[in-house]
């Protein structure tokens, strides 16, 4: 009989959803097991689009340099289309690929076998993650008798290492296995969706041409077809998603050759390598359940395909991860009450058929069957559409719903473009400590704590000095919400952090000014903090964030949000809305939160 190898969470698969999952628990001192079928880490990865908040993500760990240091930058998008003389190739439009404002992170192309790279390396420094190579899961049960006990081990996974069967049972289980799920037929799910008739090839080559953008992100729509370029890191390597007639069978690397010389029309294309390839028909797919019992959760394309194009199944599947991760390590260090996993399948399952039905959308639109004139304003429309979904293809239009996690019942109107359910937006601030200017968002890294961001105005003023004063002796209080939630003997900290951002000139105060709450003593050389308080101020060398009006905040009225560990916003109230911060973290942690 196999042995039976006890763990609390078991992932199955090492693609971007179960790396970055695995990442969160490692931050958050959690053990888990991740099985591979393969015998070692992804070398040649097929996706390559890093959206703007899987950047904001993979800094979120403190792993964003090397990544930004090795990628392609996209700065701008051109448009192609059949509108010269004679129908040939012309360049129609361009734009920022990304608009100002959206992001203080670039999109980026980056191979994803680099990507999972630097998601390896970061688990294996947090506590020495691995991942055990070579284990293919043959099947996953739940024992539904034991779901409501928290300490049971109700999953049952079997996986084939070495020609012999290993027994795992685990509280909780991720199926992060791809397309083809192991887990997702285990339990009997199934995928809803349909698929075309077109057909579309992809190649990575080293191109010889005379068009002119070949090193910048192009959509071309011709009369032979439609194409889109993605330059790849490196300098000399590009990418090419290629229209191929509906008839298309055993496609072959030279009928993508041939096709996209064909559309590159009158510019020469001349292929020096290929490096990869492969053709595919679009379809879109959403699996019928997302999770089952709320122990075994499916994550990327276990649970939703889609055509590649719109470089979003990479970053969707790394932030499924990003959001089941920290809320396994809060249930599993008894910081919340296992339903708050229920939270998983309410905000992903919305963010895939959102994502499914704009794949459909683009795809549609990208695909050029008309001629002439119609052909022309299908490209102009495909411009413009592509256009006004740059903070979708962004990755930054997801909003969360109401849950336990996320209350929409205090006052937005304190801080209106600091909204409920979207992820926290970033502003340049001072820090008051060293005078450095910062993005504000870099002060929410990754690491399992919950943050309250509390904009206080101007302290010179009694009355924002006083409002100051009763924030911090209510937050520091023994019945207030960070002493309940927190472990007596961890850090003040440890669990909720308060930040502050003060308004006016920050050499008109002095550190004496700003309550004890909020620059604790902390860490093991029990030292006061510094580090937690701002100033929407002019800076040395990067001018003026102008951070209260970047994020609708009147000084006078001041606000406090609330922010998850996944920098996704839970709450934005008043100052003196005590009772609110009170109720919110009471009706989503448990009390006095044990720390590992």
């Amino acid at each position: 009989m196999a042995q039976v190898q006890e763990v609390d969470v078991l992932i199955c698969g090492s693609g971007s959803a179960g790396l970055c999952a695995a990442t969160w628990l490692a931050r958050c001192g959690v053990r888990c097991r991740v099985l591979e079928a393969r015998g070692g880490p992804l070398e040649v990865g097929q996706a390559d689009g890093v959206q703007c908040r899987t950047v904001e993500i993979m800094e979120s760990f403190g792993i964003v340099d090397g990544l930004l240091r090795e990628a392609y930058h996209v700065l701008e998008t051109v448009f192609w289309s059949a509108a010269g003389a004679d129908g040939k190739l012309v360049r129609t439009r361009r734009t920022a690929d990304t608009a100002p404002g959206l992001s203080h992170q670039p999109h980026v192309i980056l191979n994803q076998a680099r990507m999972h790279s630097f998601l390896v390396d970061a688990m294996r420094r947090f506590n020495g993650q691995e991942i055990d190579y070579g284990y293919r899961v043959k099947s996953v049960s739940v024992d539904k008798s034991l779901v409501d006990d928290p300490a049971a081990h109700p999953v049952t996974v079997v996986a084939e290492h070495e020609g012999r069967e290993e027994v795992f049972k685990a509280k909780y289980a991720l199926g992060c296995d791809g397309a083809h799920s192991t887990v997702r037929k285990s339990l009997g799910f199934k995928m809803v969706g349909d698929s075309t008739d077109s057909i579309w090839g992809v190649m990575d080559i080293y191109p010889r041409t005379d068009f002119p953008d070949i090193r910048k992100k192009a959509a071309l729509q011709s009369k032979s077809g439609s194409l889109l370029i993605i330059p790849r890191e490196g300098g000399s390597l590009v990418r090419l998603y290629i229209e191929l007639p509906h008839e298309s069978k055993d496609v072959k690397l030279e009928d993508l050759h041939a096709a996209a010389q064909r559309i590159f029309f009158p510019y020469k294309l001349e292929i020096a390598d290929t490096f990869w390839w492969s053709a595919y028909s679009i379809g879109q797919r959403l699996a019928d359940h997302f999770s089952e019992s709320n122990r075994v959760f499916l994550t990327g394309d276990a649970c939703h395909t889609h055509s590649p194009k719109a470089g979003q199944g990479m970053n969707t599947s790394l932030q499924d991860g990003y959001n089941i991760g920290w809320k396994l390590a809060m249930v599993l260090k008894n910081q919340a009450s296992p339903s708050l996993l229920k939270t998983y399948n309410l905000e992903r399952e919305k963010v895939a058929a959102d994502l499914i039905s704009f794949d459909r959308d683009f795809a549609k639109l990208f695909s050029s069957s008309k001629a002439g004139s119609e052909l022309n304003a299908v490209s102009q429309a495909f411009s413009e559409a592509f256009i006004k979904s740059a903070q979708y293809m962004a990755g930054l239009t997801a909003r969360y719903a109401e849950s336990p996690i996320t209350n929409y019942k205090g006052a937005q109107d304190a801080a209106v473009a600091i909204e409920v359910g979207k992820r926290f937006p970033t502003a340049q601030v001072v820090r008051f400590a060293d005078a450095k200017a910062i993005q504000l968002v870099t002060a929410l890294p990754a690491d399992g704590r919950w943050r309250i961001v509390a904009f206080l105005g101007d302290i010179r003023e009694p009355a924002a000095a006083d409002r100051m004063k009763k924030l911090g002796d209510f937050l520091s209080s023994e019945s207030g919400p960070i002493r309940k939630h927190t472990s007596a003997s961890a850090d003040i900290d440890s669990f909720i952090e308060t930040l502050i951002v003060l308004h006016g000139p920050r050499i008109s105060i002095e550190q004496e000014q700003i309550p004890d709450y909020f620059w604790p003593v902390t860490g093991k050389w029990r030292m006061r903090d510094l580090h937690k308080i701002f100033f929407d101020d002019q800076s040395y060398n990067s001018g003026h964030g102008h951070a209260y009006q970047t994020y609708g905040v009147d000084p006078k009225r001041g606000c406090l949000a609330i922010v998850r560990p996944d920098q996704y916003v839970s709450m934005v109230t008043d100052v003196e809305d005590w009772e609110g911060v009170q109720g919110f973290f009471d009706g989503c942690a448990t009390k006095a939160a044990a720390v590992i």
